[in-house]
């Protein structure tokens, strides 16, 4: 009732001063140990702005104008390899963007995995993810979002996140005593890391996601590609091939697995740019392909 009251307040404020952050939990965090609160934002050249020590999830909502609002919402999950978040290049920035096209736009900032902080580090983003998902389309109407284009985004680790969500959404790793649906009706992955496996992970982010030597079976859960079936929603994959960070390869075997299962899909692949698109492919090619692809795939 009280995360309820808090949500009402947060969406009649956020009709004025466009954006707010909203606490996922109510109450006591699920598979946290008592800690300090130090999140905490830094600036940073390359970047603009990395968020560290994220112990308290949030969302941070971004309202479109009334008179433009279309009724999508996208849940976006920054990047930063699972030991930060790129808050504003794959957050803010990304949330004011969509706004300009009548898309009411949340920013996840999901817990780092840290054993100092979680009981179990592997699960801590997932539960994120889902608890936001879940408080997305429980209070859809008043953020003036159609329960039916809910969907996720994700960069990079962010994007495994992301995709994450789009495969296990039957796994519940949060309370839901009302079985509020956890399934994204779509994902847009940008440059992913999809798989755990050796041969496709970004190593650094699966050490700090499983730990230095992980169970198989955990290997086997977050390699996302294991576990699409035809209930996966529609995914949206852009990826560089001179990727050097992580390999396109993570963005062709998801693509292939959704093939396989008859999941509408679409990918762009770029001869040229970076892991980030620091430089290229622009922004408005990427963005514009992907936004194409989003307001299609919802009106047909």
């Amino acid at each position: 009732m009280r995360l309820l009251f808090f949500v009402l307040c947060a969406f009649l404020f956020c009709r004025v001063q466009a954006q707010v952050r909203v606490p996922l939990y109510s109450g006591d965090i699920p598979n946290s140990i008592p800690s300090k609160n130090r999140e905490q934002d830094f600036s940073n050249i390359s970047v603009d702005t990395i968020t560290k020590f994220v112990s308290e999830p949030s969302l941070t909502v971004f309202l479109p104008d009334k008179n433009k609002q279309n009724g999508v919402g996208v849940i976006i999950c920054p990047g930063g390899g699972y030991h930060l978040l790129l808050t504003k290049r794959e957050g803010a920035h990304i949330a004011k963007a969509f706004n300009k096209l009548g898309v009411t736009a949340f920013v996840l900032r999901y817990r780092i995995p840290d054993e100092r902080i979680l009981q179990d580090p592997s699960i801590g983003p997932l539960q994120d993810v889902q608890m936001a998902i879940k408080l997305v389309r429980e209070h859809a109407t008043g953020w003036g979002v159609d329960v039916t284009k809910i969907g996720v985004m994700g960069f990079s680790a962010g994007g495994h996140v992301a995709a994450t969500a789009a495969v296990h959404f039957d796994h519940s790793f949060v309370r839901n005593e009302a079985k509020t649906s956890l399934r994204p009706d779509f994902a847009i992955l940008i440059n992913p890391i999809i798989s755990m496996h050796t041969d496709l992970t970004h190593l650094g982010s699966r050490k700090n996601l499983l730990g230095s030597t992980p169970a198989v079976d955990k290997i086997e859960f977050y390699s996302n590609e294991l576990h699409v079936d035809t209930d996966t929603p529609p995914v949206f994959l852009v990826h560089s091939t001179r990727d050097s960070v992580v390999s396109v390869n993570n963005s062709i075997v998801f693509y292939q697995a959704l093939q396989k299962q008859r999941v509408s899909t679409e990918m762009h692949l770029y001869a040229d740019g970076e892991h980030g698109f620091l430089t290229n492919p622009s922004f408005e090619e990427w963005f514009g392909r992907c936004t194409n692809w989003l307001f299609k795939l919802l009106t047909d």
